[in-house]
This record gives structure tokens, C-alpha cells and sequence, in this order.
């Protein structure tokens, strides 16, 4: 499965892996990961460590989850970004908008 989700054992995280591509064709897992949860009540860990590719559907699925999370007070970090992941998230000016680790 491209993404895989997992609640941390005091609810208090999610982990959402994304493997692979992370583009339109995940949107509907990708949103199936943060929509069983009270998104703002946890801390979103988005780990892109195996993440190859990231489209702008990507980019607004990120969004919306942090609209979902409660916007300017969500809590979400993508961690594990490769160099072009990165690139991508800092051009998108999404580092003034989520933790980037």
C-alpha cells in the first residue's frame, strides 16, 4: 500500500507513510489516513522517507489535512524529506506553513 497510517499508542500521533508516489492517485487514501481521528486533537507526523515523487494534488492534500487539523494551530511535521521533496515543499513556501524535518 503507497500509505500507510498508524496511531501512536496514547493517541496522541498519527504517522502517516507515504511510499512511492504522492500525487492524485492517493488522495483517496491519503485522506482515509487523517479522517478516522479528530484531526485536532493529535500531532501529524507525515513521514516522506520513501516518497519518490510529489505533484501539487500533494501539496493541496497537505493543506487539507492541516485545514482539518485545525489550520494556523495544527500540529503536523513531514520529516524524512529527500533533497527534491524538499525542494518542492520550500518552493511552495510550505516550511512557513509546516514543521519540515
Amino acid at each position: 500500500m503507497t500509505i500507510v497510517s498508524q496511531e501512536s499508542r496514547d493517541n496522541n500521533e498519527v504517522e502517516i507513510r507515504i511510499n512511492g508516489r504522492f500525487d492524485f492517485s492517493t488522495h483517496k487514501d491519503f485522506r482515509g489516513a487523517f479522517e478516522s481521528v479528530d484531526a485536532k486533537s493529535v500531532e501529524f507526523v507525515i513521514n516522506l522517507q520513501d516518497t519518490e515523487y510529489m505533484d501539487s494534488s500533494a501539496l493541496g492534500m497537505l493543506l487539507l489535512l492541516r485545514e482539518r487539523a485545525g489550520g494556523d494551530k495544527a500540529r503536523i511535521k513531514l520529516t524524512n524529506c529527500n533533497s527534491q521533496i524538499r525542494q518542492i515543499l520550500e518552493v511552495s513556501h510550505f516550511d512557513e506553513l509546516f514543521s519540515i524535518q
